[in-house]
């Protein structure tokens, strides 16, 4: 039932796609499928990570303590985003964008088989090979997407509402395939019929989410043709003129300065958004009721939540934006509210929390995890598709791959915080660790309220 489950959302969600994609440029099919094969080795490995490094060895883990499970991934997670500042430096001074998606690609999925081999050090390997690898691909795969459209498309805003559906698609699907193949009792039990050990659960599911990489590598190389010339060289779109590039016009250096100043936003909304493969797995783990309607489920199955309500939410979200028209908030407003709706999330988990400190062996409630992260994915659509637009927007076209690159680094960098937060847990009260999140994103949200006039001048008319 899973499986079937499984199989028809993605199914919809797929001919969603594809009929949103028919009215963008041809050239957006196979970057949505490349991300959304990208996202899914990703998002699958990452349900896992945390939870492979801290079991025990004779379960087939690598049997790490928790504060040393959590710094891998902190770091680990951090160079995955902020690798894409030279990965976004390389193309767009080397390789070329589409050239610098395929080796990504290959990188990646070159990883996951390492994860997937078992020994450690190829284990460490395969991370180091992922890390670099999305800083290749997923950096210039976004600004491509940008590339595709003209100056002042208006479809440009709803091109990447459908690109990162397809983010949402492979995040989607990635936990509950991979999950059950590493944790479910009776995939596991069929492993070990086939003389394969139980152990080999984790790292079947590492080596399963290599091979979706290598599918979405499949068809973006069978699609180049739809693609025309963007891309091909470093710099973007090919220039047929051998005349220098101006130097950069005021206005462009202060749109410069936003995506540098919103960055510091961004990172603060990852940071709290991000404890997701952290604390908020462990809290699933170890404090959540796993069953539903007596069905039990792994606790990695929550990684897919976030992406069920995104998929749920996104269109409702798009037309509300267009029907505000000249009301429509503007991209800073935009990310007051993400700040403000992720630390919701996290405050909603602080009287549950209370509950099982005073009684250790208390499992409360699944719907205590699925209401925050349906307040973490409003909160994401209010910042996270609107900052991809907004960097594309702002970015200068000759730095477009820099820019793009920047703002993954700072989602790289609430990663890292997010996983110190997942490996110095055990040391603070869940409660207090949740209250003080909500603090944290409610103060920046104040901020950035103050800075919005001073923003909103300096983007120069973008919106």
């Amino acid at each position: 039932m899973p499986i079937i489950t499984t199989v028809v959302i993605w199914a919809c969600w797929v001919a969603y796609g594809l009929w949103g994609l028919s009215k963008h440029p041809k050239g957006l099919n196979p970057l949505f499928f490349t991300e959304m094969w990208e996202r899914f080795s990703y998002y699958g490995m990452r349900a896992l990570l945390l939870l492979y490094m801290r079991l025990p060895e004779s379960a087939g883990g690598l049997g790490l303590s928790l504060p040393v499970a959590g710094s891998i991934y902190a770091f680990y997670t951090f160079f995955v985003y902020a690798l894409s500042v030279p990965g976004g430096w390389i193309a767009d001074r080397f390789l070329g964008y589409r050239k610098a998606v395929f080796v990504g690609g290959v990188m990646i999925a070159l990883g996951e088989f390492g994860l997937a081999a078992g020994p450690k050090f190829l284990f460490f390997a395969g991370l180091a090979a992922i890390a670099m690898g999305t800083g290749l691909l997923k950096t210039n795969c976004t600004s491509l997407v940008g590339m595709l459209y003209e100056k002042n498309d208006p479809r440009q805003d709803g091109g990447y509402s459908v690109y990162y559906m397809g983010i949402n698609i492979g995040a989607l699907i990635a936990p509950l395939i991979l999950g059950y193949m590493a944790q479910d009792p009776a995939f596991v039990k069929a492993l070990a019929s086939l003389g394969l050990g139980s152990y080999n659960g984790w790292r079947m599911a590492f080596g399963f989410a290599g091979v979706a990489m290598i599918a979405g590598l499949i068809q973006y190389s069978l699609r180049q043709h739809v693609m025309g010339d963007i891309g091909v060289k470093p710099g973007g779109k090919v220039d047929h003129s051998a005349e220098p590039l101006p130097p950069l016009t005021t206005e462009e250096r202060g749109r410069m300065w936003v995506v540098g100043i919103l960055m510091f936003f961004i990172m603060t909304f990852f940071f709290v958004f991000e404890q997701a493969g952290t604390t908020l797995n462990l809290f699933a783990d170890d404090h959540t009721r796993n069953t539903i309607f007596g069905w039990a489920f792994p606790s990695s199955w929550f990684q897919s939540v976030n992406s069920t309500w995104l998929l749920i939410l996104a269109p409702i979200l798009g037309f509300l934006w267009v029907a505000l028209k000249d009301k429509e908030p503007s991209s800073p407003a935009k990310f007051t509210l993400g700040l403000f709706f992720v630390g919701l999330g996290m405050l909603l988990l602080v009287p549950p929390s209370l509950a099982f400190t005073a009684n250790p062996v208390l499992k409360v409630s699944p719907m205590w995890l699925t209401g925050t992260y349906l307040l973490h994915t409003i909160g994401e659509l209010c910042l996270s598709p609107v900052g991809l637009s907004t960097t594309s927007k702002l970015a200068p076209p000759r730095y477009a791959g820099l820019m793009m690159g920047c703002f993954f680094f700072a989602i790289g960098a609430g990663n890292m915080l997010a996983g110190f937060a997942g490996g110095f847990s055990e040391k603070l009260a869940p409660a207090t660790l949740f209250g003080g999140l909500f603090v944290i994103t409610t103060v920046m949200a104040i901020v950035l309220v103050v800075l919005t006039p001073k923003i909103k001048r300096m983007m120069g008319g973008v919106h």
